[in-house]
């Protein structure tokens, strides 16, 4: 198995936020909004934890007219992009972006309907403490959807990965994308995480040849 080879968890830095904006993320989006709403039937706002330039937010308001999101991420060249975009298309109104950590979410135990996050996990040293808020804030009978990908077992199968899916890309996307393979968990050590939180581990599951995903709906009180 690959070692664990960590990523800086903020991308804060103007370059970065421009080569990610810029990589073709539509299918994988379009995929996790659609596998998301199969979960979850309703209730708002949504939060989406390590939002980035708020494209995941953008697609699911696109889907859903009453959909409601608060869009949180730690740096701020990905949120001066993202409220260019809410602006663009009218959205401000329906997507509120937060400059935070998701260390620590600023609102009370059992408060949201939902709580989502894609491609956050792998930039984080330590995810337990960040999947323990997600739960700790998620309302009885809520659902919990993330997604990332995973650690391949192997340089050949990394650089399979790379050309595969980013082939077409830049030099620096291509770097990114092999960067974030590095920095992946397995399956089995979000398993684990989510054992210690008080979250199924058979909810994890490999979803694509590089992504695991959480998908939990929390059990109703009483």
């Amino acid at each position: 198995m690959l070692e664990r080879i960590l990523e800086p968890e903020a991308m804060d830095n103007e370059l970065e936020a421009l080569e990610y904006d810029l990589m073709d993320h539509a299918a994988v989006n379009r995929a996790f909004v659609e596998d998301f709403l199969r979960l979850h039937s309703g209730g708002w706002p949504v939060l989406d934890l390590g939002a980035g330039t708020a494209l995941i937010p953008i697609e699911l308001c696109e889907r859903r007219a009453d959909a409601q999101v608060l869009a949180v991420d730690l740096a701020w060249a990905m949120l001066r992009r993202a409220q260019a975009h809410l602006r663009d298309l009218g959205l401000t109104d329906r997507i509120l972006l937060i400059r935070g950590t998701a260390r620590r979410i600023p609102l009370p135990d059992l408060t949201l309907p939902a709580v989502m996050s894609n491609s956050l996990i792998h930039h984080l040293a330590d995810p337990m403490p960040v999947i323990a808020e997600m739960e700790r804030v998620l309302a009885p009978g809520g659902t919990l959807f993330l997604r990332d990908l995973f650690r391949p077992p192997d340089t050949a199968t990394l650089e399979r990965l790379v050309a595969q899916y980013a082939g077409d890309a830049t030099p620096k996307q291509r770097q990114m994308f092999r960067d974030s393979l590095h920095a992946a968990l397995t399956v089995d050590e979000v398993r684990a995480i989510c054992a210690k939180v008080g979250i199924p581990p058979s909810c994890v599951r490999a979803t694509t040849d590089r992504h695991w995903t959480i998908a939990w709906r929390k059990p109703p009180a009483g």
